[in-house]
């Protein structure tokens, strides 16, 4: 049984108006289908959604105070009518949510200790341009991994001959859920037009709804940009589809380096590890280590984080 089938099938055996959230749980509870992502109710709300704005005629919504959405059939319409949902409710009070840029420290732990990527946060708003458009154009995050050869001499002489093959770069965009087919869409291709530049995109984020893993193989086949799964515990955190590689595009590099100070530090220091010498590389990298994102050292920490940013996690990962 697919997840719309479970909706609707739900739907009809409640015969009256149920939240999103409460559907969800009458789903879980009957065991209609098995959520492959972390938030099921997020994948429920959608689907509801999806029903109302493609104008499905079999599913129908009111609205009770409060602005929350009750769904229901509309073959059950004359059992609505008669039910007044504007009484008033209490007040719930809920907690904070994440934001997006909150991930951003598990996904730096988890390109460090799992990728050997080096990465910082770029932020939007330290760029010169004040242009909504730049959104398109500057990345969350950029990364970059360096070619490591056990011996010295054979790294100095791949660095001379060879030196665009010692380092990789990365962008990655990052998301909290993609729920939506348009919110696929929009953050992918949004993940396109700011990766143009570097040797390798991604898209990223907490959790996406199983019904988009088709159509996100079909992105990532026609246009090279590849998806990260995050998870709460960064070590389980997953490239669904790794990134295809390609050229430094220096023009844009160019731009972003006159937008942003921060990008062009970045750059600054991948060109003066490049072109150390051997004795003087290691107090460079501790310098650069410092100046990108730092990363948890512990379970403990990234427990506690999760806890104080109310990122959703799992109690078992951290025994």
């Amino acid at each position: 049984m697919t997840i719309k089938e479970a909706v609707l099938k739900s739907l009809d055996e409640i015969q009256k108006p149920i939240g999103s959230y409460e559907l969800c749980d009458y789903i879980l509870s009957k065991e209609y289908v098995e959520f492959k992502g972390k938030t099921p109710h997020n994948t429920v709300s959608a689907h509801l959604t999806d029903f109302i704005y493609k104008n499905d005629k079999r599913v129908k919504r009111v609205k009770k105070q409060g602005g929350n959405y009750l769904y229901y059939l509309s073959k059950y319409e004359d059992i609505v009518n008669v039910i007044n949902y504007n009484q008033p409710i209490k007040e719930i009070v809920k907690k904070q949510a994440y934001k997006e840029r909150d991930l951003h420290v598990l996904l730096s732990t988890f390109l460090k200790d799992i990728e050997n990527v080096f990465s910082k946060t770029i932020f939007h708003e330290k760029s010169l341009s004040k242009e909504s458009g730049q959104v398109w154009t500057n990345p969350d995050m950029v990364g970059v991994s360096f070619l490591q050869l056990k011996n010295k001499t054979s790294q100095e002489f791949f660095k001379k001959i060879n030196q665009k093959e010692a380092f990789k770069i990365y962008s990655y965009e990052l998301k909290r859920e993609i729920s939506s087919d348009n919110e696929l869409k929009q953050a992918y291709f949004q993940a396109v037009s700011n990766s143009s530049w570097a040797n390798y995109g991604y898209l990223v984020a907490l959790d996406f709804s199983d019904d988009l893993l088709d159509e996100i193989e079909r992105l990532n086949q026609s246009f090279g940009v590849g998806v990260i799964k995050l998870k709460s515990y960064p070590y389980q955190s997953e490239i669904l589809y790794p990134a295809r590689y390609k050229e430094l595009e220096f023009k844009t590099i160019d731009k972003l380096c006159k937008m942003n100070s921060e990008f062009e530090k970045f750059i600054e220091h991948i060109e003066k590890l490049m072109g150390i010498e051997e004795r003087f590389y290691r107090p460079l990298e501790k310098d650069f280590e410092t100046f990108c994102d730092s990363f948890f050292k512990n379970d403990n920490e990234i427990l506690t984080y999760c806890k104080e940013k109310n990122i959703p996690f799992e109690e078992k990962n951290f025994i």
